[in-house]
């Protein structure tokens, strides 16, 4: 099934296998700067072992100071929050607390922590994080406290708990996509005590960061926070500069009693530079300076973002809870943005250019680059709500745990396109800085204007046969009807309705309170008009589906204190949309991503923890009838890994680091293009007292040269990551 290199053949062998028999459980730390939830007390035990273990414990309640990055239960693998080792798929969760060792305050170096994912950069209609999962993309499935996040932006980290990654087809927990898994943002929650923090962060590159956290308990239910922050961030490459702020309150009642209501927004704005990366040059990326930069000084990206959330949870007995939660969001996008677009061999515009890699034996002194403009206004807008009972209830032996619900929302898009005609060419070396030239001038553009319905039931019970055994079944029946108007790109007017019945289900048997291992199968589906954007002549086809198999295990070890996850899976889509001519697509194509992931969180000894994956991947599209039969998908590494590890000297201070490793990818299915795998090393020391806290990191210590998003168009673009950067941050409580 698989074709595994020696790394990836030693990895599986270390990570397959628990190395230790767990000890007895011990008080897993609770990190200063966290405060504990609602209704558990700061020093709850961590699991129970029902085996009495060998193993010496571990006091790790003795290094109270040192954040903990360890998680036990997430919401995204069954719509309520729910054990790790109840959930027959592997997820990876990212807690605020590891975000905060990183120094990472984006989206994107927040997910540079789950293996398997890639970056992609703005691509057609779509600005914002683009996100590939297991070898497909997940721009669509990206998700804020359970709701689809279709607005287009760059997200920050200021009002997240923590970030959840599920792997794996999930349309019947999800709805449409979810091809190869889904990204949960949570958002922080009001509390019934009173505290806050104010955090400052200043950098190399002139970057400058400052955010606060506010929380006051209004009455004996009730509460309310606020979370807010802004920046101004510099970089290694020339130009860049992003300017964002943001603010999101919340308020409880309720909290404790049978009926709960919570009201929630998010409120941002980003004035970013955009930036497109390097053209390729003889099938890699070009071989300029990282700092090299092709826009002009007049881009920009602008991004406002309203969400507005409301819930209410019910529980009628400890047996049945109704929940209903409603999501408004809206989104504009102004952008002006300036990519290479080709590379000539002469600085005029009917000069050759360059095709399939850019082969060619001119040096880049001797070569140029053709500008194009990526300009339009879009504006998105959804509204979506998800009503669902759960009910716990036994018939004979059995136990189950029930849930079932419905969902129905909206979505509308709209894009207006411009051109801006007679850009200049310049050298591929040292372009100049400048702003829009003279004689520059704009066309309008396609208009799309697009909207969906979306009507969905689901129902999944867990049942658990025994101690020892669990069996999981899931049914979604989803209704989604799109329609699509361009005033100039064919089609000039799509519509579809389509029809879909997801799957799941899994087997999971835990034979002792610290080992559980599974089987699972889902599916899912991604309509043509899915993204409300279309490729003309796919418009009436049905949906892909994806289908997944997972077999794997996890491991709470050593009282507890340390979890260890490893699982084979196959994805593969068997009916891909392929172009067979000119004027007509088939769904016969066929991609399949076989691999092997792995993961490690939480405490080795008192003082030192560490968090960690691995993902091996096999991914090939086995058919195809446009030429990329037998390639490697996209922005899909064979081999990723990523490793973070502290260690407090002190009951003080701490310091930590660790690599993040990519192997080589092909920047688009057709290979011309391979990009260079890469190691980064970061680092970080720090000192915790009882009321502050003084950080120190050192991103790319090495001042490694690598590239980090992937752009396909245009024979394959390369956006050069980050070169060493040095950050301090002070964070005071009170």
């Amino acid at each position: 099934m698989f074709k595994h290199t020696p790394l990836a053949t030693a990895l599986a062998l270390a990570f397959a296998i628990p190395f230790a028999t767990p000890a007895v459980a011990q008080t897993a730390p609770q990190a200063a700067s966290q405060p504990a939830a609602d209704s558990t007390p700061a020093n709850a035990p961590a699991n129970a072992v029902a085996d009495s273990g060998t193993l010496p414990t571990i006091g790790v309640a003795a290094q109270a100071e040192q954040p903990d990055f360890q998680a036990e239960r997430s919401s995204v693998g069954a719509k309520t929050p729910t054990a790790l080792r109840d959930i027959p798929q592997t997820v990876t969760v990212i807690n605020r607390n590891l975000l905060a060792s990183q120094g990472a305050t984006s989206f994107q170096d927040a997910l540079r922590n789950a293996p398997g994912v890639t970056i992609g950069a703005a691509e057609g209609g779509q600005i914002g994080n683009n996100i590939n999962l297991r070898g497909f993309t997940a721009q669509n499935d990206i998700y804020l406290d359970g709701f689809r996040d279709r607005n287009q932006y760059y997200r920050d980290t200021f009002d997240l708990e923590q970030l959840e990654v599920l792997y794996g087809p999930s349309s019947m927990l999800f709805g449409r996509g979810s091809t190869g898994g889904v990204i949960n943002q949570v958002s922080k929650k009001a509390q019934l005590k009173d505290f806050a923090e104010v955090s400052a962060m200043v950098g190399t590159d002139d970057r400058y960061r400052t955010s606060v956290d506010v929380n006051h308990q209004l009455t004996d239910t009730s509460a309310i926070r606020l979370n807010a922050f802004g920046q101004s961030l510099g970089s290694t490459r020339d130009v860049m500069k992003n300017k964002d702020f943001g603010v999101a309150p919340e308020v409880r009642f309720g909290i404790g009693t049978p009926t709960e209501v919570t009201l929630s927004a998010l409120i941002q704005h980003n004035h970013d530079m955009p930036d497109y990366g390097i053209q390729a040059l003889n099938g890699a990326p070009s071989p300029v300076p990282r700092n090299t930069f092709y826009g002009l000084t007049s881009d920009r990206t602008i991004q406002d973002i309203q969400t507005f959330t409301a819930a209410i949870k019910h529980k009628f007995s400890d047996a049945l809870t109704f929940t209903s939660q409603t999501q408004f969001s809206h989104s504009t996008t102004d952008a002006r943005e300036t990519a290479p677009q080709a590379v000539l061999t002469g600085p005029l515009s009917s000069s050759t250019a360059l095709t399939n890699g850019n082969f060619t034996t001119l040096s880049p002194s001797q070569l140029f680059i053709k500008l194009q403009s990526h300009d339009r206004v879009i504006e998105n807008h959804a509204i979506y709500n998800d009503t669902m009972l759960e009910y716990k209830f036994d018939t004979g032996p059995l136990k189950h745990d029930l849930i079932a619900g419905f969902e129905v929302g909206h979505d509308s898009y709209s894009n207006q396109a411009y051109t801006r005609n007679n850009l200049p060419i310049v050298p591929m070396l040292n372009p100049p800085i400048m702003g829009t030239p003279p004689g520059v001038t704009t066309t309008v553009g396609n208009y799309a204007d697009s909207g969906a319905n979306e009507l969905a039931a689901y129902v999944n019970d867990t049942v658990s046969l025994n101690q020892h055994w669990k069996v999981i079944g899931g049914l979604r029946w989803d209704r989604f009807q799109a329609q699509i108007h361009n005033t100039i790109t064919a089609p000039l007017y799509a519509s579809q309705t389509n029809f879909f019945t997801s799957v799941r289900a899994g087997v999971i048997y835990q034979p002792t309170d610290w080992q559980s291992y599974y089987v699972s199968y889902g599916t899912s589906f991604n309509p043509s008009l899915e993204s409300l954007t279309v490729t003309n002549l796919t418009q009436n086809l049905a949906p892909e589906s994806t289908k997944s198999y997972e077999i794997g295990g996890k491991w709470d070890l050593l009282g507890g204190n340390i979890s260890v996850n490893s699982a084979f899976f196959r994805q593969e889509m068997d009916n891909a949309r392929t172009r067979v001519s000119p004027t007509e697509y088939e769904l016969s194509g066929d991609i399949r991503v076989d691999g092997f992931q792995a993961g490690v969180t939480g405490h080795i000894t008192d003082r030192w923890q560490v968090f960690g994956g691995y993902t091996y991947m096999d991914a090939v599209i086995r058919k195809a009838l446009d030429g990329t039969q037998g390639h490697t998908p996209a922005n899909t590494p064979r081999n990723t890994l990523t490793l973070w590890t502290t260690y407090a000297i002190t009951p003080h201070w701490e310091i930590g680091g660790g690599p993040i490793y990519m192997s080589p990818r092909y920047a688009s299915n057709t290979n011309f293009v391979r990009v260079p795998g890469y190691t980064r090393w970061d680092a970080t020391a720090a000192y915790h007292a009882k009321k502050y806290d003084v950080r120190l990191n050192l991103l790319n210590l090495t001042n490694k040269e690598y590239f980090d998003a992937l752009i396909p168009s245009d024979g394959g673009r390369s956006v050069p990551g980050i070169g060493r950067a040095l950050l301090a941050t002070f964070d005071y409580r009170f």
